[in-house]
């Protein structure tokens, strides 16, 4: 069995194509759709994503104000960054590339951003509407994993998902999205980790499998039920080249697999976007 392919460009695309709509629409009403950057220290790969992010945004007809913050920044000065794009009406989205220097709380200058300019969805506030099922920005690593899903004609609906990982960003908010009671979720979703020591016996039962453990290789095709649909969320970076969870091996089992590059990073960044014309389009 050779599984078929789930790449995420297509999905972006058609993600991206419905925000340009949205921005147009936004113009039409004298609205400039507006996405904040910052940068803390001069990291060659954080500044490479802010630079993507940044020519992105300007395809998509966004403007981009940026602030390049000194690798020795103190914690006031970055809350005071923070605190100007909150009270600039002008400024609809705000993102600040993580990581920062070890110095610096990332969580605490996360919880003085603007929940509704959160463009991460990683805001305390917009987990908890995740949790409750109110609107608010979505975590973009799950919301592109949906989306990915649903572009692809995968039936989540009623069926098994595992993930394999519980962290913040991206397996305890994709178990709640994915147990929602929506045509694209509504699944039976089991959260498992590998501090569980026959953690394999949970994902050979998986009808969806997903790997967001950030070890690489920990999948194998031994862990994979055949013909399921695996999901490969989690990486490393070992310099420049990347480190995927799911050994490229389980395509001979699974019935669909993302491939190793080019599967859910696009639908993250295209998630990204589309918080950003959401949060355009409350302020307006």
């Amino acid at each position: 069995m050779s599984a078929r392919l789930l790449p995420g460009a297509p999905v972006a695309e058609s993600v991206l194509a419905d925000v340009r709509q949205r921005v147009a629409a936004l113009k039409d009403r004298g609205v400039q759709p507006s996405l904040a950057t910052i940068l803390v220290g001069d990291d060659d790969a954080s500044a490479g994503y802010i630079r993507i992010k940044q020519k992105q945004a300007a395809e998509l007809g966004f403007s981009s104000p940026h602030e390049h913050l000194s690798g020795d920044v103190t914690q006031a000065d970055l809350l005071r960054v923070i605190a100007g794009f909150n009270d600039d009406k002008d400024v609809h989205g705000v993102l600040i590339q993580y990581p920062i220097p070890a110095h610096l709380d990332y969580d605490a200058a996360l919880q003085t951003l603007d929940p509704d300019k959160d463009v991460d969805g990683m805001h305390p506030l917009n987990m908890g509407r995740l949790a409750v099922g109110l609107p608010g920005p979505l975590p973009c690593t799950p919301a592109g994993i949906e989306a990915l899903l649903a572009f692809h004609g995968v039936e989540i609906s009623g069926r098994e998902v595992v993930i394999l990982g519980r962290g913040a960003t991206l397996g305890r908010p994709l178990a709640m999205l994915l147990a929602q009671k929506r045509p694209t979720a509504n699944a039976a979703v089991t959260v498992v980790h590998t501090g569980v020591k026959d953690w394999p016996r949970y994902t050979q039962r998986a009808e969806i499998l997903i790997a967001a453990a950030g070890v690489p290789g920990i999948i194998q095709p031994e862990h994979v039920k055949p013909g399921a649909v695996v999901i490969g969320a989690g990486v490393r970076y070992e310099g420049r080249r990347l480190l995927p969870d799911v050994d490229e091996s389980c395509a001979e089992v699974a019935g669909a697999i993302t491939p190793r590059v080019g599967g859910v990073g696009p639908t993250t960044v295209a998630m990204l976007f589309r918080n950003a014309v959401s949060a355009a389009e409350r302020a307006g």
